[in-house]
């Protein structure tokens, strides 16, 4: 699957559930946003989150009163139906394509289809690297991993016990020592990290919006996302998600 038939894909199947809940012709608003980096993730006291360095944006999209939340590197503001969300470009616009994403959690959590949309805050994330830790230690317990998306709390509760490799496509990140461990580049080293080294793969839910998340699709070896922004579509997908501390 290429990124283009993935945004198909999606497009088709949430368009599936707005007709088949009757919810294009409400005249509710979906309301987008750029949050502030305190807004996103609260006080925390580990500086070093992408949100926070200025690397990414998260919009969020409220519906009904749920909210739903997505990580770009293409921030846009949004006010109209759901008619209009699905008439977006999805292809070629990456503004577009964060606020399909983002819309797309907050009605799927509206309709309760899936939980954890909203970041979690201040100390959460600490906790969150912990959680996942735990779930990583009673899983995969002696498993190399590549961990896809340079989140370093995750990064430093990992490298600690485990062989660990991180990719992330941010230059500033890309060739520097990040908690012991180099980080590489995320397609150059993507099959000698990925598809030849690793037994296990911990992936940002933030490839879906770059449309980088296909390349670990049928990868012949587990996969597991990790974050709000993949929330709506692991579960139209069927992928494998952990979001332990959000809300």
């Amino acid at each position: 699957m290429n990124e283009k038939e993935l945004m198909n894909l999606l497009k088709n199947k949430f368009k599936e559930l707005v007709d088949e809940n009757c919810l294009a012709m409400d005249e509710v608003h979906i309301l987008s946003k750029s949050l502030t980096p305190e807004e996103a993730i609260g006080n925390t006291k580990r500086k070093d989150f992408p949100i926070l360095t200025g690397q990414e944006v998260m919009l969020q999209a409220e519906y009904q009163g749920a909210k739903g939340q997505a990580f770009t590197d293409a921030p846009s503001e949004f006010k109209g139906t759901l008619r209009e969300i699905l008439t977006l470009d999805l292809d070629t616009d990456l503004h577009s394509r964060g606020l399909f994403i983002a819309a797309m959690n907050a009605v799927m959590a509206k309709l309760g289809l899936v939980e954890h949309t909203v970041h979690c805050r201040t100390e959460e994330p600490e906790n969150c690297a912990q959680e996942i830790l735990k779930i990583v230690k009673k899983d995969y317990r002696d498993k190399k991993i590549a961990l896809i998306g340079y989140q370093p709390s995750i990064l430093e509760a990992l490298s600690k016990d485990y062989k660990i490799r991180v990719l992330d496509l941010n230059p500033k990140n890309v060739g520097q020592i990040r908690y012991g461990i180099e980080v590489e580049h995320g397609i150059d080293d993507y099959k000698e990290a990925v598809l030849d080294w690793a037994d296990v793969v911990l992936c940002t839910g933030s490839t879906l919006c770059n449309g980088t998340i296909v390349h670990y699709f049928n990868i012949g070896k587990e996969v597991i996302f990790f974050g709000i922004t993949v929330a709506g579509a692991a579960k139209l997908l069927g992928l494998n998600r952990l979001c332990p501390c959000s809300g």
